[in-house]
């Protein structure tokens, strides 16, 4: 059986390196594009990035403060569900729309009602459901 490397001497590209407070604010101000795009509420974003409705608006207004480990999960979820739209619709307007369509993969349910439930594994559920679509893991 083989043997697993120790992360610490697996190549660059394989190697997860903790995200910059730089970063993680892009990562805030792409999503509130994204949910713009998707017509969310501030009161479903503020689910969505697990955080109460007044900061939600304050950092909207003023800019993002210190994200938290489960905070940065959540967003990178959510752009990696974005991504993955992208590349099974070809026209932009139709993976925003899918959100809110209904979907029998979840019940009935839109990927925007599953993601409601709060939790960072209901992104992550929406998630693993379009990367397996496209073909990806």
């Amino acid at each position: 059986m083989a043997q697993l490397q120790p992360v610490d001497t697996l190549p660059a590209p394989f190697r997860a390196e903790p995200m910059t407070p730089a970063e993680g604010q892009a990562m805030f101000r792409a999503a509130l594009n994204l949910f713009g795009r998707w017509g969310l509420t501030d009161e479903q974003a503020a689910v969505l990035t697990d955080m109460p409705v007044r900061t939600f608006r304050r950092w909207k207004a003023e800019g993002p403060g210190r994200l938290s480990r489960d905070g940065l999960a959540r967003l990178s979820n959510l752009m990696g569900i974005h991504k993955a739209l992208r590349l099974i619709f070809q026209e932009p307007q139709r993976g925003y729309d899918w959100i809110k369509a209904s979907n029998t993969a979840f019940n009935g349910a839109s990927a925007v009602e599953v993601m409601l439930g709060g939790e960072l594994t209901d992104i992550m559920r929406v998630r693993r459901y379009l990367d397996a679509e496209r073909g990806g893991w």
